[in-house]
């Protein structure tokens, strides 16, 4: 009997079909084109994109909005090293992305060849875990290893670069075992040690918060969570990444923490008497000045990752452990407890919340005669009845999304948090539509942020994706030009976007529908008219040109120092 050799091209597509992979977002070139020659014969969709950027933000969507672990696949150096601010952002975020990058054959690594780079080196900062394929024996091995480390623990991107010689070359294919790493073993259950202190201080507690992050949705634990706060009757703020883990209808909401935070949440958080933090890591954004931070609490932090325990704020109990899991185990032990009793308890702490979400609410002042964005963002909400998904750019507009859009659902907020990239709107939503066809999704952006991958709408015509891009123009670097109003004397040092381009000129020319509001009165009409249409939409809204957004906590500062309207 003759064994049967495959190329380790077919090695890749084979194990790409293992993986339960249905898309991938790539740009052929020609240290993968091999690997392209077995794709099309294959079911799994490729998404051709415009940019390698695009490609790895498009995964990246697509794997907040579906769960799964996205894919994109890149040529050699150039091709590889436009992915970077792609995978520093996912890594930054925690999300499963696997990056396949083609590489010049291995014989010319190191001699400086055609489109060679070390994409290996540059990343390693950047990555949860990379591989240089140096044997075709370790193709089936390593791609099994990438997409289990990438959607385990702590998820995060991993990048696999491919010598083309490795792929033009074939063996016989072994079978593999299931994935063992004996040095990387994430611990999913908690400390059943650590869990009754925890249960202590919530029994204890007189004034609590619960603090949610991103780690909750990563991990699949809203259901959880709310059932949690149920239980304990206490408040609830959450970081940027995770808004919707808890309603925002929820009475016990008190919104977003941080620079851009709520009074409410910042306030809370100063004054409670214990800080359940929970898949979260502290970041500076948040915390504002480390000493001053809730510094009245005993802290309890959950997280799956030990090395963001304690990294940037001292805690009473660490729980290292998955979200869903530990949030599971601390129900039961709650299951005995009186919720009646802890709901008394707490009312005196509820009223004062009360009073502050009565007198200090997110605000704006209103004008008959020039849009205000937080009123477009209000429509927006109104009008998708909060179901729609809603990815961002950076900048302003990301933050009038976070605070005037009220997310009740996880996995409905899709923007780049940790690394702030712009550019990271469009093509997130491009993979969030790919990942839930029959959802609206709507990309909020700054006329700034949507230039950096505007030709990402070649992407969404081509595949009739039905996208809705949100434009707040107000001409500037709005979030850059608000600080040099607040802190630089208002000297709009190269903030000004001179030269932006006609938006819905630019829409027609990509084969889109362009709509454009000037005035209060057009902002409803242009939103239906755009959330209306089967086909990609640029709704160009344009807003008051020096609006700020607020609260604003300086950098440095507590967050009870909060700049307001």
């Amino acid at each position: 009997m003759i064994a049967i050799k495959h190329t380790g091209a077919q090695i890749i597509i084979k194990a790409l079909q293992e993986q339960g992979v249905d898309t991938i977002f790539g740009y052929p070139g020609g240290a993968i084109v091999d690997i392209y020659d077995q794709l099309v014969r294959t079911d799994i969709r490729h998404i051709m994109v415009r940019h390698e950027q695009g490609a790895v933000h498009a995964a990246d969507g697509y794997a907040r909005a579906s769960g799964n672990v996205g894919v994109c696949l890149v040529t050699s150096g150039p091709g590889a090293t436009n992915t970077v601010s792609g995978i520093a952002s996912a890594y930054m975020d925690s999300i499963p992305v696997v990056v396949l990058t083609g590489q010049v054959p291995t014989n010319l690594i190191g001699n400086d060849a055609f489109q060679e780079v070390d994409i290996v080196g540059i990343t390693r900062p950047c990555t949860k875990h990379n591989y240089l394929v140096k044997d075709i024996e370790d193709v089936d091995r390593i791609m099994r290893e990438a997409f289990y480390i990438a959607r385990s623990g702590r998820p995060g991107p991993v990048l696999v670069d491919l010598p083309k010689d490795i792929m033009k070359g074939s063996t016989q294919v072994k079978s593999c075992d299931e994935v063992c790493l004996k040095s990387y073993n994430p611990t999913y259950h908690p400390n059943t040690k650590q869990l009754p202190k925890a249960i202590e201080l919530i029994k204890k507690a007189e004034r609590p918060v619960v603090f949610s992050g991103g780690g909750v949705i990563l991990a699949r634990g809203a259901k959880e969570l709310r059932e949690f706060v149920k239980k304990i009757h206490s408040p609830v703020t959450s970081s940027l990444m995770g808004l919707g883990a808890f309603p925002a209808s929820d009475p016990l909401w008190l919104g977003m923490i941080g620079m851009h935070g709520t009074y409410t949440a910042n306030m809370s958080v100063s004054e409670c008497d214990l800080l359940i933090a929970i898949g979260v890591r502290f970041d500076d954004r948040v915390t504002g000045k480390i000493s001053a931070f809730a510094p009245k609490a005993q802290i309890v932090h959950i997280d799956i990752d030990p090395t963001s325990i304690r990294k940037n704020i001292p805690v009473s109990v660490p729980i290292v452990g998955d979200c869903r899991v530990t949030l599971e185990k601390l129900n039961k032990l709650l299951d005995g407890e009186s919720p009646g009793r802890l709901r008394e308890t707490r009312e005196p702490w509820l009223r004062q919340i009360g009073e502050w979400k009565k007198t200090k609410p997110l605000r704006y002042r209103l004008d008959d005669h020039v849009i205000k964005p937080q009123y477009v963002v209000e429509k927006l909400f109104e009008l998708t009845q909060g179901k729609a998904i809603i990815t961002t750019e950076v900048g302003q507009n990301q933050m009038w999304a976070a605070q005037f859009y009220h997310f009740d659902h996880p996995n409905s907020f899709i923007t780049s948090g940790g690394l702030g990239c712009m550019g990271f709107g469009l093509p997130a939503a491009i993979g969030a539509q790919i990942a839930q066809p029959d959802r609206t999704v709507v990309d909020i952006a700054g006329d700034g942020s949507i230039q950096m991958n505007i030709q990402e709408m070649a992407t969404a015509i081509q595949y009739n994706l039905p996208v809705k891009i949100v434009i707040l123009n107000n001409g500037f670097l709005g979030m850059v030009r608000q600080w040099q109003e607040l802190f630089y004397d208002r000297r709009y040092a190269c903030t000004e976007l001179n030269g932006a381009p006609d938006f819905v000129k630019l829409a027609e020319a990509y084969g889109a529908l362009g709509l454009r509001a000037r005035k209060p009165d057009d902002v409803e009409r242009t939103l239906r008219e755009g959330l209306s249409a089967p086909r990609p939409v640029i709704m160009d809204f344009v807003v008051e040109r020096e609006e700020c957004v607020y609260p604003m906590v300086p950098a440095g500062a507590p967050i009870t120092e909060m700049l307001l309207v």
